[in-house]
């Protein structure tokens, strides 16, 4: 090896960029060329003094090549010890550093790049080594050492030689040609000309390198204890199970442990559920098969493994298609399909939005339950449906705790079990006949189920588990608002779904009941038919329903006698007409109630609301001699029967202004009021107007137009106040063929949800004060 301090190094050097790499003075370094003109470079170096310059490139290497502005300007001199070339483009180098250099400028570029260069030496004050020179050099030899001692990669050897060297410059490239180091911070160093200086910073790299080494062994000792752990057990129980399996003792057991831990592992649990389905299999696994407590914590293990805790159907969230299957499913409920299209438009907006919760209230037969199974089919997902109806114990919404014989989850965790899915459409029918005793309260246990701000941890007594139920979207359904809680009616969204006007029924009878009823019945539409006339005569003379539940029963009524016919080969089809409908529904069963309307003194008709939809209430008054007083009779409720206490006040204060009667007609002179049909319960304020209107009828001898029905709740200084189920009440005076309705002003507003066809073929007029009623039911 020549001796470099003795050679002489031309000024003027080929420059032979290195990329990823850099050469120190007195340092061997092995490289491989490849292009072209850098092996020409070569060819011309051999052939001369073997002398080169290397300077690193700033950039990785690249085919694009390199300018002179990507490399830096301080670099090394070096002697090539050795040349080989495997063939005309590729050589192998030896090259040893011989001094720091510093590039003055670039004489020619072409073939490969010529510089005139400048010599760095070494900034030496003295040729004896200060006493901080010798520490730094003691200090940073055995930070060396430790670098090696745990880096494998390094032998123990080359430790002892960076103790040999003598030079402090000379140790300091030594080392940090050895370390793992950005080549910004190794060009840093090459750069540092003072022995001192690169000293220094050669022990802050090192140190920075070592920290790096020493967090770098933790982590892969704490590892390597982790698999060491895992491994020890395996081969413990493998040598449990060969015990076993030597002994004859190999049961089902072990089988049946294994299989619940892979079912734990595959399921991906969240961390409290993992730690706790974790906890129950050890205690599992130490248990006899036979004994009481084994089913109890296998049964318990099957429950947490087969929830869906991380499985989610995915939304259909293409808005036109939700809309053309609820379009399909249901006729008008155009109020909830609304509700459904923008709960999809802003889970389209906003993907991590909560699910609402709705309340479905409207008459038995609206299509409540079967619109929560259309709602899940367009939003893709799949439909959860439990009844409470009659339900009093809070076990059924929470579970029962382990502790007892035979305990389960409740009825919500089993119905996310049965979904198979996080995010069911979950509906709970008939909320509103929920009940309670001395087992609990289940309303108050839904409370939490039916809060988005507390469902993401619902906590079931079985499980003790917190699940998320935010994913879920929750309807309920209710004929009546009043039996459910305050607190758990203000947990929903209210949705109310009103009866059908005769012209939907009709509409909804030969869309979809009759074509179901001929699948159901094994008919098509050649075996038989329905005419418009007929469907209409089903719903006024056999049904009397907000509804549809009656009418679907009707047409298989029919269906079946005509089913009957066909098969007995007695007709081939049948039209099904007005004229011969009672062949297979009988006599008429519904009464119509513009038969029974009369235009007599002492009679008024007003409009109820009822579970089932509205009705027609019609208000009798007469009086007769005797001791003053009023007797009522009908079976009415408390309420009513203050209306009509008001109503006469009302009429007594003003007589003189009211009646012709004189002051001692009441006197002498006993009122009745009484309201038909009187097996059926009745109550509310709504009838006030009307017991009124009946009760000055009778007085001033004057009959009301038979064609007219009001309702309202009045006081005792004559106003007309609000009252509620206006919808109701017009959908029953449409299909009784009333022509003119008297509501109070303050339900003017209401008329927005009443169908345009019921608006053009009633007039309806609005009351604010008794006097406007006087006015509108005694025009003359």
């Amino acid at each position: 090896m020549p001796d470099n301090d003795k050679i002489k190094i031309p000024e003027i050097l080929p420059i032979l960029p290195l990329f990823e790499v850099i050469l120190f003075p007195k340092m061997v370094l092995p490289l491989v060329v490849i292009q072209k003109e850098s092996i020409l470079l070569i060819d011309e170096a051999m052939s001369k003094d073997r002398i080169i310059g290397l300077i690193s490139s700033k950039k990785a290497d690249t085919e694009e090549g390199f300018e002179e502005k990507d490399l830096y300007r301080v670099g090394t001199s070096a002697t090539i010890l050795k040349m080989a070339k495997i063939d005309e483009n590729r050589a192998q180098l030896l090259v040893q550093g011989m001094h720091r250099f510093k590039i003055k400028e670039f004489i020619e570029k072409k073939p490969y790049l010529l510089a005139r260069t400048e010599y760095l030496l070494n900034n030496k004050t003295s040729d004896k080594k200060d006493m901080e020179t010798k520490a730094l050099m003691q200090n940073l030899s055995n930070l060396y050492n430790k670098i090696i001692g745990l880096t494998p990669g390094l032998p123990q050897e080359i430790g002892s030689m960076a103790q040999t060297i003598d030079d402090p410059g000379t140790m300091a490239d030594m080392i940090i040609s050895t370390i793992s180091s950005s080549i910004e911070d190794k060009q840093k160093i090459l750069e540092a000309v003072n022995p001192k200086k690169r000293l220094k910073e050669v022990t802050k790299l090192v140190n920075r390198q070592l920290d790096i080494l020493k967090l770098g062994n933790k982590i892969q000792s704490q590892v390597k204890g982790e698999m060491d752990k895992k491994q020890k057990e395996f081969y413990l129980r493998q040598q449990l199970r060969a015990i076993k399996d030597e002994l004859g003792e190999t049961d089902d057991t072990s089988i049946e442990i294994d299989e619940y831990r892979a079912k734990i592992d595959e399921k991906k649990l969240p961390e409290i559920a993992a730690k706790e389905a974790e906890k129950e299999l050890k205690r599992l696994s130490k248990m006899h098969p036979s004994s009481s407590e084994y089913t109890v914590s296998s049964t318990y293990i099957d429950w947490i493994t087969a929830l869906p805790w991380n499985n989610s159907t995915k939304d259909n969230l293409d808005i036109k298609k939700a809309k053309k299957i609820l379009d399909n499913d249901h006729y008008g409920l155009d109020k909830a399909k609304k509700r459904i299209v923008e709960y999809l438009a802003v889970k389209k907006l906003k993907p991590d939005s909560k699910g609402p919760i709705l309340c479905f209230i409207g008459p038995p037969g609206t299509g409540k339950t079967s619109l929560g199974n259309s709602i899940a089919n367009a939003l893709g997902r799949k439909f959860i449906r439990i009844a409470l109806g009659g339900v009093r114990d809070e076990a059924e919404i929470r579970g029962h705790r382990r502790t007892y014989v035979g305990a389960l989850p409740g009825r919500i965790i089993q119905g996310i079990r049965r979904a198979e899915s996080n995010n069911p459409v979950f509906m709970l029918d008939e909320i509103d006949k929920v009940g309670s005793d001395f087992r609990g309260d289940p309303s108050s246990a839904l409370l939490e189920v039916l809060d988005p701000e507390q469902n993401f941890s619902f906590s079931d007594h079985y499980l003790d588990i917190p699940f998320d139920l935010s994913k879920v979207m929750f309807i309920t359904t209710a004929n009546v608002l009043d039996t459910i809680p305050p607190a758990l009616r203000d947990r929903m969204e209210i949705l109310r779904l009103a009866g059908y006007t005769e012209e939907e029924k009709v509409k909804i009878a030969n869309k979809y009941l009759i074509p179901k009823q001929r699948k159901a019945h094994g008919l098509d539409s050649s075996n038989i038919s329905f005419t418009k006339g007929a469907i209409k005569k089903v719903i006024s003379g056999y049904t009397r329903e907000a509804g549809l539940r009656n009418l679907e029963r009707e047409i298989a009524s029919i269906c079946r006698g005509v089913a009957a016919k066909v098969a007995e080969e007695e007709i081939k089809s049948a039209s099904i007409k007005m004229i011969n409908i009672q062949k297979y529904l009988g006599p008429v069963t519904i009464n119509s109630e513009t038969k029974a309307r009369m235009a007599t003194p002492g009679i008024a008709m007003g409009l109820a609301w009822t579970p089932y939809g509205g009705e027609i209430l019609f208000i009798e008054a007469a009086s007769m001699p005797g001791g003053k007083g009023l007797t009522l009779t009908g079976q009415l409720g408390n309420v009513m029967k203050e209306s009509a206490s008001a109503a006469l006040t009302y009429i007594r204060s003003n007589a003189k202004t009211l009646t012709s009667k004189k002051d001692d007609y009441f006197q002498n002179h006993e009122l009745h009021i009484h309201v038909p049909e009187g097996a059926i319960p009745k109550d509310g304020p709504s009838a006030g107007v009307t017991i009124f209107a009946a009760l000055i009828s009778l007085l001033t001898n004057k009959p009301i137009d038979k064609d007219l029905a009001m309702t309202g709740e009045i006081t005792l200084r004559g106003q007309v106040l609000p009252v509620g189920g206006i919808k109701e009440k017009v959908l029953a005076a449409h299909r009784a063929g009333i022509k003119t309705i008297i509501l109070p002003k303050w339900n003017e507003k209401d008329l927005v949800e009443i169908p345009q066809k019921i608006k053009k073929v009633i007039n309806f007029h609005f009351a604010e004060e008794i006097n406007d009623i006087l006015l509108l039911a005694f025009p003359k």
